[in-house]
């Protein structure tokens, strides 16, 4: 396993993470504690989950699968994203974040998380009020580290500036949507973070399974996939991304190897880039995940996949979750 510095911290996480959005749902808890132990087997250390992923049942399925085990992994959750239809059922008052805390602990079966992520900006909150709630959070030995997650780059550059003005902890690492089909990102949130020490964490490496090549046509979704579960997922499924698809699908059969395996291994050359996490509902799906961090790309094809993907760093962001207003 290769591992590398969360941002400026001196914390060491995998190269390759496990994401757990699926756990509970897409993946029984049987075959979701299976897939945390052969995960820490093979030396990832960074595990990634939130408080409302599949109505908590990932945290709880984490909490079983880490029993005797949780000083083996860095632990991350989040909040922040609607929990409920109550008026502090969301947001990153200190309000909210502290009971969520709470609960995130007991579901998780720890006294402590070592990266507590806000889920996305908060608008309605001051952001000074958000940073002493996590500083506070770090001082109670709660909380390790601290995170963003869905934050543009102003949002997060204000707060960076905040906490070092205010002399708070600052976030380590930031999470967002960065693959081949969502190149956005670098438009200024990577710029920034190489700037400020700030880890970048992409989610949807993958584009949600679009580049794995599994997806052919527009219309059919292979049973079991993402789009089959999923039907918002199908607004994701165009015929440029499935052009990408191809293109990428071509390039990994010169260098033996899958799609998958190559998208993420591109992601891993970015030298912002922490951990990348990889969900799983299978075993199988997790050993090919592996393999990305042995594939080693020379500078002519990490241009080719560049140029490729170009058009994907103009636009709209492949996802992005914010809080409805209103």
């Amino acid at each position: 396993m290769k591992y590398r510095r969360l941002g400026n911290s001196g914390l060491k996480v995998s190269l390759l993470g496990l994401g757990t959005n699926a756990f509970g749902v897409r993946a029984d808890e049987a075959t979701s504690l299976q897939i945390i132990h052969q995960a820490m087997d093979k030396g990832i250390n960074f595990i990634d989950t939130a408080n409302i992923y599949t109505k908590s049942e990932s945290e709880r399925i984490i909490g079983l699968a880490l029993e005797g085990k949780r000083h083996e992994v860095v632990l991350a959750t989040k909040a922040g994203l609607v929990r409920g239809e109550g008026p502090n059922e969301r947001g990153s008052s200190r309000y909210h974040l502290q009971q969520e805390l709470e609960s995130s602990l007991r579901r998780l079966k720890t006294d402590y998380v070592d990266l507590y992520q806000i889920h996305t900006f908060d608008p309605e909150t001051p952001i000074e009020e958000t940073l002493r709630t996590l500083d506070d959070m770090v001082s109670s030995g709660k909380v390790r580290y601290i995170g963003a997650s869905n934050y543009a780059a102003w949002e997060l550059m204000k707060a960076l500036g905040i906490s070092e003005q205010k002399g708070f902890n600052r976030y380590v690492s930031t999470q967002t949507s960065y693959s081949l089909a969502d190149r956005t990102p670098e438009q200024e949130l990577v710029p920034v973070c190489l700037d400020q020490g700030v880890g970048i964490i992409p989610y949807f490496p993958l584009a949600g399974g679009i580049l794995t090549g599994k997806y052919t046509s527009t219309d059919a979704a292979p049973q079991g996939s993402r789009a089959d579960k999923d039907p918002n997922f199908s607004r994701f499924l165009d015929e440029q991304r499935l052009q990408l698809s191809q293109n990428v699908a071509n390039l990994a059969a010169t260098l033996d190897c899958s799609s998958s395996t190559l998208s993420l291994s591109w992601l891993m050359h970015q030298p912002v880039v922490s951990t990348v996490i990889v969900g799983a509902t299978r075993v199988e799906q997790l050993e090919e995940n592996l393999q990305s961090l042995s594939l080693e790309l020379d500078s002519e094809q990490l241009k080719e996949l560049d140029q490729l993907s170009e058009s994907y760093r103009y636009g709209k962001p492949f996802a992005v979750y914010r809080l409805p207003q209103g």
